[in-house]
């Protein structure tokens, strides 16, 4: 659909507003690369971004110094480390090695 400026930017407010009524947006920014969560308005912070940046050390460590390419030409092992690691919304596996190893033996199966 071809929306006009104005309708876009009311868009974008619409969202902004259903969004941050119930949920807040919770980023990391990591060379080059932001990685955002949208979470409970009444969930705590450093949770989360201690999540993100278990995710992105797997990811570095997955990868050898995680890119945007790679997120983008692999991001079915991306999604397969989400799944790992948030289940359900929730913060699932924190030990790197197991899921690293985990996502090892799948790639050997392709």
């Amino acid at each position: 659909m071809q929306f006009d400026d104005d309708k876009k930017q009311k868009l974008i407010e619409e969202v902004h507003t259903m969004v941050t009524q119930n949920s807040k947006i919770i980023y990391q920014h990591y060379t080059g690369l932001y990685f955002c969560l949208c979470v409970d308005i009444n969930d705590n912070n450093l949770v989360y971004l201690e999540a993100i940046n278990k995710f992105v050390e797997f990811l570095n460590e997955y990868f050898h110094n995680v890119c945007e390419l790679d997120l983008v030409f692999n991001f079915y092992k991306v999604y397969r480390v989400v799944d790992e690691v948030f289940l359900t919304s929730k913060i699932h596996e924190t030990r790197q090695r197991k899921e690293l190893k985990q996502m090892l033996m799948l790639q050997s199966l392709e």
